[in-house]
């Protein structure tokens, strides 16, 4: 249930109504946007008198939410939510966010190397995995907790915020310090017990949907996120499991409309898993700007043909500044910039 309040509604009256509203069992969540204050209800409302509460000289009308997801919908949170990695690096306002760096942390100078040259080409954020959850037992499962301290140095050699996998509610503390924002990726979309642990955290989560999750499902893991507490939550399209097998999976670009239209939070975009060719990052991110992402995760490695996983779809260096180039006009045609 939504509490839609009339213009000029005063901070004061809102919260006391809230109080007011918890009386019945439910939780309050005043939410002041640009030009519409909302009081969004969460928990059984059966209860809740809506002819008392339309009583209130400062309402202006009440709606029922039918979507199962309440704290990510956009009903309930009408503007756009901005959620800050690091102090200038914001994913969901004008300037898109590129997070970029290999799949795997191989060694201190690789990641170090590869962290200067997508600094260089305009990236804000360094990704890179130290757990990796392979479809092979045999294949490399990255360096663990020694890649985790790896990402840190490369951290503090150029300053870029960190982004990781995490996939073990058990390793969150560990993950606390040496990363800035914690991914779940698509084979842990319904992890539950982690995204209720990451809930429990302030730091933000990049969500990746899963292999053939709907809308739905994917925001009702968001959800589970943020009924934790933690609203810090982005979305991110890495490609859908389908029948064709050309490519490693097939992006959805309609996702990021379909998405920013149910929901308020910031939507990436991963075309390098999403493809899984070299050759098909470029256009595929261009996509994705162009449909409005906030922001993309592109794999950058400085040796992929001897890279340890997902070399077939890392960009080279000099790839990825032609790639940064032509994203750059796109991003001014429609209105954003990197």
């Amino acid at each position: 249930m939504i509490i839609i309040m009339k213009h000029g509604a005063t901070r004061e009256h809102v919260e006391e109504l809230s109080r007011h509203i918890e009386r019945w069992g439910v939780k309050a969540n005043p939410i002041y946007g640009e030009g519409t204050t909302v009081i969004g209800l969460v928990g059984d409302t059966g209860a809740v008198d809506k002819d008392a509460l339309m009583r209130d000289p400062q309402v202006e009308n009440i709606l029922k939410v039918q979507e199962p997801f309440k704290l990510a919908n956009r009903k309930f949170h009408p503007d756009n939510t901005e959620v800050e990695i690091a102090p200038g690096v914001v994913v969901g306002g004008k300037k898109l966010v590129v997070m970029a760096g290999p799949c795997s942390v191989e060694s201190e100078e690789q990641i170090i190397d590869v962290a200067r040259h997508v600094q260089a080409e305009g990236a804000t954020v360094l990704r890179g995995g130290a757990w990796k959850p392979r479809s092979s037992p045999y294949s490399f499962q990255g360096l663990k907790a020694e890649g985790l301290e790896l990402l840190h140095k490369a951290h503090n050699e150029t300053g870029l915020p960190v982004v990781t996998e995490i996939t073990n509610p058990a390793h969150i503390d560990l993950f606390m310090d040496k990363c800035d924002c914690f991914q779940v990726g698509a084979r842990n979309m319904q992890n539950f017990e982690l995204l209720k642990e990451l809930g429990a955290t302030d730091k933000p989560i990049l969500l990746k949907r899963g292999f053939a999750n709907t809308m739905e499902e994917f925001l009702m893991s968001a959800e589970y996120i943020m009924a934790g507490g933690n609203e810090n939550v982005i979305l991110c399209e890495r490609g859908i499991r389908t029948y064709e097998t050309y490519t490693r999976n097939t992006l959805d670009i309609s996702a990021v409309p379909v998405l920013k239209r149910m929901s308020h939070l910031p939507v990436v975009v991963d075309p390098s898993h999403a493809g899984g060719i070299y050759w098909m990052v470029e256009p595929l991110a261009k996509a994705a700007v162009a449909a409005g992402a906030d922001g993309l995760m592109i794999e950058v490695h400085n040796d992929p043909a001897h890279a340890l996983s997902d070399g077939a779809q890392s960009l080279t260096y000099d790839s990825f500044h032609e790639t940064m180039t032509s994203l750059r006009a796109v991003a001014l045609a429609v209105g954003r910039e990197i």
